[in-house]
């Protein structure tokens, strides 16, 4: 598969995985309780298939410089989506606006880039 091809199938995976990251804040946002917990698994894992994919075209490809930023960013953004899982939602604590909205704004960040350097 070649670079951009990779690319784009990480960007199709992400949009899938956003568009389950704003259902699931909507739920959240709009009252107490946390989304369900197979459409926090079912984003976990589109994400972690995106992700997968994007770093292994940065790792063995000629990739734009924004590819490489937007992998670094949906790390951080993975990593503010584990807590979120792991210290919040498993336990059944209403997960923080604040750290919901950091985890959303580095992913938009992220896949903004993606899609420059997929389809310039």
């Amino acid at each position: 598969m070649d670079p951009i091809a990779m690319l784009q199938a990480s960007s199709l995976m992400f949009l899938l995985t956003a568009l389950g990251g704003l259902v699931m804040a909507g739920i959240r946002f709009a009252g107490r309780r946390n989304p369900p917990s197979w459409l926090a698994m079912a984003h976990g894992l589109l994400a972690a298939a995106g992700l997968t994919l994007l770093v292994y075209a940065v790792l063995v490809s000629d990739v734009p410089r924004s590819a490489v930023i937007a992998a670094v960013l949906f790390v951080l953004a993975s990593a503010g989506g584990v807590v979120l899982n792991l210290a919040y939602h498993l336990r059944g604590v209403p997960l923080p606006k604040s750290l919901t909205i950091v985890h959303a704004l580095l992913a938009v960040v992220a896949f903004a880039l993606l899609l420059s350097a997929s389809f310039a």
